[in-house]
């Protein structure tokens, strides 16, 4: 009697599960081409601000202790200050912050080409930091708040140190700038936000 041997049934094949693996890492390689085109093409550091035409956060600094321009103490400053008839650049700042040191030399550079008022805040800078600072790099500032706990900064929506913002001569946030200033960024979307600004006074 002859013996029937049963071979074993082959599986039938199955879709290969590495083609699904892929399909997220080609969703988001497709994302950053998408986000790093729109950064190319754009102000990379121009981030919304639901804060953008409405009047600046209430705030009243207290002035850096100890710093003076020619002779005088330079005050510190609260938002009426910011509502006098002439646009304002405010600058979130602090003497941990290393781009704060890259781009001082531009802020330096704005007020001595336009005259513009520059108000500086001191962001969550341990003294004496913030007048060791402009005493060794030069002040720029018309007057400088101390932001000692960072409500200022959690107010005005700040991401990260530093940070510019242009307010018109009403005291309404007109543009925001995240990340150090340089002079092309400056002389493309600063100067332009100011005199945009002057013309709404």
């Amino acid at each position: 009697m002859q013996k029937i041997v049963e071979r074993p049934e082959r599986p039938e094949p199955q879709p290969r599960r590495s083609r699904l693996f892929l399909l997220p890492l080609l969703f988001f390689a497709g994302l950053a081409a998408l986000f790093g085109y729109a950064l190319r093409n754009s102000d990379p550091s121009k981030l919304p601000s639901v804060l953008i035409g409405k009047p600046a956060p209430q705030i009243d600094l207290p002035a850096l202790g100890g710093l003076l321009r020619d002779g005088k103490s330079v005050p510190g400053f609260a938002t009426a200050d910011l509502a006098r008839s002439e646009v304002t650049v405010v600058n979130f700042w602090a003497s941990w912050c290393v781009p704060c040191v890259q781009e001082h030399p531009v802020l330096i550079e704005l007020k001595r080409q336009t005259g513009i008022r520059l108000f500086g805040v001191n962001h969550k800078d341990p003294e004496p930091g913030g007048l060791r600072f402009l005493t060794r790099l030069g002040n720029p500032f018309d007057a400088v708040g101390v932001d000692a706990s960072g409500r200022a900064g959690i107010d005005w929506g700040v991401y990260g140190m530093p940070e510019t913002f242009v307010v018109d001569g009403r005291g309404r946030i007109a543009y925001k700038h995240v990340g150090p200033l340089t002079p092309e960024i400056t002389k493309r979307f600063i100067l332009p936000a100011i005199e945009a600004a002057k013309k709404k006074n």
